[in-house]
């Protein structure tokens, strides 16, 4: 590397440590001008080696990074000054490779295992929320918004699992990091480059950590495991960051081990397929936006819709299909999947309560086919749905309180009632609290008996948190 590597390394920010350690500041200009040179050696190395493989890159990448540390030491040696401690050079070099091959300034952020959402509104203005309900403002990610989204059109090319643009002329980009976190970006129809970032922190969870995240009860958990055994289909709802994905997961590490199941998402979020031990049989569906150009059609080159992937799992010889989230088209064929199929699929679905679930859903399928009326909707929706699990955030944080999220209701589908709406039953509904208590007994109480089931626990006397976590009966 020929750059001058003689700015000062401390003073322009810092770089979040573990708790037992002190903040490392960093010359971000040092960093900056470091990693201009890593990637214009890698450039030519590129042309030299096209088929040089990302493992590669990236040794070559760090070896190339210490070497520019290396010769920083040796001039300032050279000229009297103080040179880097051990830690601040390891905190240079981390820095330049996470600008090259991760999220630049905000690496550190994805790699801490208690960050949950990270909120970007312009490059100086970074909220950080923690998993104990903490949003702590913090340090820029950037020296200016144009930096921003110089940098997020270099995540957008080089860190998704195919190249993404983001431009004038396709000012919104989503795509999926490499830990399986959601990027969401937009430029251009904001004031200012806008990025959220949602972490999946836990994954391998079941109904009995549900338990003891205190988002279920023990009679819930036992009931919803007997709902997974015995093929019911369930809709997971509430609003944003309530936990739907998360559930959704528990739900399906329930399931036995050697089931054949068909996961269809927008972008990878449930991530079964990389739990083997739980999931050997998993078809994971991942849809795809295609390019810039369009065909005859109107369609982009490539594309993918959840549409397209729903009816393709019908060949796929799955005996269950789980929708991440339905957001749209692709509502109507998952309804004619949980009407036609041995029963057992599942979808998140953003609503405000387990009765306005029904009424999204039935828009969402009007809206997806002009020939469905709303009497057909209504119907469809009635004889497909058998449980609405329904997950509330209440946040008293601005009372000096917390936030929680919890179930807190489950309602049970019974066909059509009057006035052409799905009829329900209150099976779990809010108790004093606010969490879901037995209310009723479901009308196909006889189906979960049949994998298990104790209808005990719908009774008075299973208190809360009894047996928390383990015991199951």
């Amino acid at each position: 590397m020929s750059a001058d590597l003689t700015t000062d390394l401390l003073g322009a920010g810092t770089v979040p440590r573990p708790a037992d350690a002190s903040p490392v500041s960093v010359d971000w200009t040092l960093v900056r001008r470091l990693h201009e040179a890593t990637a214009t050696a890698l450039a030519e190395e590129l042309k030299r080696r096209p088929t040089l493989s990302t493992v590669a890159q990236q040794e070559l990448a760090r070896t190339l990074v210490q070497d520019g540390v290396d010769e920083l030491v040796r001039q300032r040696m050279r000229a009297g000054q103080m040179v880097p401690t051990p830690a601040e050079e390891r905190v240079i070099a981390d820095a330049v490779f996470a600008a090259q091959f991760g999220l630049g300034r905000l690496q550190p952020y994805v790699d801490d295992p208690l960050v949950e959402n990270i909120e970007v509104h312009g490059y100086d203005n970074v909220w950080i929320g923690y998993a104990d309900g903490r949003d702590v403002r913090v340090d820029p990610i950037a020296d200016s918004d144009e930096e921003l989204v110089r940098q997020l059109q270099h995540i957008a090319a080089r860190l998704g699992r195919a190249e993404r643009t983001l431009t004038t002329a396709s000012p919104l980009l989503t795509m999926r990091l490499a830990d399986g976190s959601r990027l969401a970006a937009v430029i251009e129809t904001v004031p200012r480059p806008h990025l959220v970032i949602r972490r999946h922190r836990i994954r391998n969870v079941d109904l009995d950590d549900m338990v003891g995240l205190r988002a279920i009860d023990r009679p819930l958990a036992e009931f919803l495991r007997a709902a997974v055994r015995a093929r019911k289909n369930i809709v997971v709802t509430g609003a944003q960051a309530a936990g739907k994905t998360l559930m959704l997961r528990a739900l399906a590490n329930e399931l036995p081990v050697e089931e054949h199941l068909a996961t269809i998402e927008k972008h990878f979020e449930l991530l079964l397929h990389e739990l083997p031990d739980r999931h050997p049989r998993v078809v994971p569906f991942e849809a795809r936006e295609g390019t810039g150009e369009r065909g005859p059609d109107g369609r982009r080159l490539g594309e993918v819709t959840l549409t397209e992937l729903v009816e393709q799992s019908l060949v796929m010889n799955v005996s269950r299909v789980w929708l991440g989230e339905v957001r749209g088209d692709e509502a109507w064929p998952l309804i004619e999947v949980m009407e036609a199929g041995e029963g057992g699929s599942a979808c998140t679905l953003h609503a405000r309560s387990a009765h306005h679930a029904l009424e999204r859903l039935a828009n969402l399928c009007m809206r997806g086919r002009a020939a469905v009326t709303p009497e057909h909707a209504y119907r469809s929706c009635a004889s497909a749905i058998d449980l609405i699990v329904h997950i509330t955030t209440v946040d008293e944080r601005w009372v000096g309180g917390e936030r929680h999220r919890f179930v807190s209701q489950v309602l049970e589908c019974n066909g059509i009632g009057e006035g052409g709406r799905p009829a329900v039953t209150d099976v779990f509904a809010p108790g004093p609290d606010g969490r879901a208590v037995p209310e009723h007994d479901p009308v196909d109480l006889a189906d979960y008996v049949r994998v298990g089931f104790d209808p005990d626990w719908l009774r008075p006397g299973h208190g809360r948190w009894a047996g928390a976590v383990g015991g199951r009966r």
